[in-house]
């Protein structure tokens, strides 16, 4: 994968913006900076029209739009295994009546997903035309030029005029648009996917437990970590205090690592001389690794670095974990009735913060993630996988999913809005509170560039070396040597 990514990322730029021309709609126009694009969700939500801009919304053609026009033709879709992709599922057939258009659907667990879906696009041979990304994940597909810019279908005649793009939440949309440079914040640049689902990562705690035990829900990190300890073996061996990912890969630092992180005040890379340069060794990083690797070791799962994101949950579900940081929707989907042992049994706090680094409430900082639907670059059937995408992000759709399916995080302002929505949330306890609370300053903490799931995979096996082994002699020589090693794996990116 290591390439001379200047030359190439200006010639997709170019390509980029040559097939932009062709479109009626034009380029949804970016809105948003480094911070902007992940940031402020709640605010932006709370009105209807919220970051809306006459002259930023895409152009729908008028008239009545002919969802059979692609009648008879057939495309693939890969999706992984989730929330999100089982509605999707549920809701096929109608699609297919709809349309037309007959769908060859599969599904698989995330670990396995990625792995096939890196294959099958590395292939060029576009045996599948949807897929599902993340934001993380499309800076190196669109870097690589598997994706295909949505530009050149929003605001079309194949756009249907009641899709309305400007209902998108604005922090969320903008978090898949990227300009392709390395270093370079998202929120402008083509628009290289579309949100399925966005997600915080709170701490979700079981109310039984901790009261039985006499323990308060924790508010800061202090706070956590004691009642991790203190919760070690609560129910016998086996049980414990706090459920967090640990597998070495990239989803273990994107969800509560990355949060604690940023809140402490660190950064992964930061630009100088015209470089991306690694600052995970700074001493708020190694600070913050400190307190992580105590608190996995003292009061996270046995097994912790078998975890991912599904037995975190289930954990939490079956009792076995007393608590859980993870995704927001991870806990509430937990708490529906008949979901799990402890359904009815689970509340949601905030972002704990480090007292012991200078840090109160107005710190708390949550990265963001963004289940997304993309469409390969490659691909024979873009106009028909295009009648796709717009169908499941619809308004309508979103509406039935968050309400009905436990979609909870959607990324419509109309469904946030609906009186519908509040009523299917209300029933868990400070989800509300805090979904909309942590939104404000949620944002995509990491740097953007190609080499995204080398360096955090790198990132990841150091914090199992640190947890696991005694490979190293301190927390502050295991991110020395990680700072090289995330130097070396970005060095031949060129910042504009």
């Amino acid at each position: 994968m290591r390439k001379l990514l200047s030359v190439m990322m200006a010639t997709l730029i170019a390509a980029s913006a040559l097939a932009g021309c062709g479109s009626s709609g034009g380029q949804p126009a970016g809105t948003g900076t480094g911070a902007d694009a992940g940031s402020k969700a709640a605010e932006e939500a709370g009105s209807a029209d919220a970051g809306a801009k006459a002259s930023e919304t895409p152009a729908a053609s008028s008239g009545e739009f002919d969802w059979k026009k692609f009648d008879g033709e057939e495309i693939t879709v890969l999706f992984s295994e989730h929330t999100y992709a089982d509605a999707v599922e549920e809701k096929l057939g109608e699609f297919t009546e709809k349309t037309g258009i007959k769908v060859n659907y599969s599904s698989m667990p995330e670990g396995n997903y990625f792995e096939k879906l890196n294959v099958e696009l590395s292939s060029h041979s576009g045996s599948i035309d949807v897929f599902m990304t993340g934001a993380y994940q499309s800076w190196e597909y669109a870097t690589a030029g598997n994706l295909e810019p949505l530009e050149n279908y929003i605001g079309t005649d194949l756009t249907s005029p009641d899709w309305n793009y400007d209902d998108f939440i604005p922090a969320v949309i903008d978090a898949l648009k990227w300009d392709l440079v390395p270093g370079h914040p998202v929120g402008s640049g083509s628009q290289w996917a579309l949100p399925m689902g966005w997600e915080v990562n709170i701490l979700t705690y079981n109310k039984r437990i901790l009261e039985e035990k006499g323990i308060k829900p924790p508010k800061t990190a202090e706070e956590l970590l004691e009642a991790s300890k203190a919760l070690k073996e609560f129910d016998g061996s086996g049980s414990y205090g706090l459920a967090v990912r640990g597998l070495p890969d990239w989803g273990t630092i994107h969800p509560a690592y990355m949060s604690m992180y940023s809140t402490w005040g660190a950064k992964d890379f930061e630009i100088e001389n015209g470089k991306l340069v690694s600052k995970v060794n700074s001493p708020e990083a190694v600070a913050m690794t400190e307190y992580w690797v105590d608190l996995v070791k003292n009061g996270g799962a046995p097994q912790w670095a078998t975890y991912g994101w599904e037995m975190c949950g289930a954990d939490l579900g079956a009792g076995k974990a007393a608590m859980m940081w993870d995704a927001d929707r991870g806990g509430y989907t937990q708490n529906t009735p008949g979901s799990s042992n402890e359904a009815g049994n689970l509340a949601f706090g905030m972002v704990p913060y480090p007292e012991s680094a200078g840090k109160t409430e107005a710190d708390m900082k949550s990265n963001l993630w963004v289940w997304s639907m993309a469409m390969n670059a490659d691909s024979a059937k873009k106009e028909a996988a295009w009648y796709f995408m717009q169908y499941f992000t619809s308004p309508e759709f979103m509406l039935w999913s968050g309400v009905e399916k436990a979609c909870t995080d959607t990324p419509r302002t109309s469904v946030l809005n609906s009186d519908a929505y509040k009523e299917s949330v209300a029933g868990a306890e400070g989800y509300y509170e805090a979904f909309s609370t942590i939104s404000k300053d949620a944002s995509i903490f990491f740097t953007a560039q190609p080499y995204f799931t080398e360096t955090t995979t790198e990132w990841a096996k150091t914090l199992q070396d640190l947890v696991t082994t005694d490979k190293y002699s301190s927390v502050q020589e295991a991110m020395d040597q990680l700072k090289e090693t995330m130097d070396e794996l970005v060095s031949d990116l060129e910042v504009e």
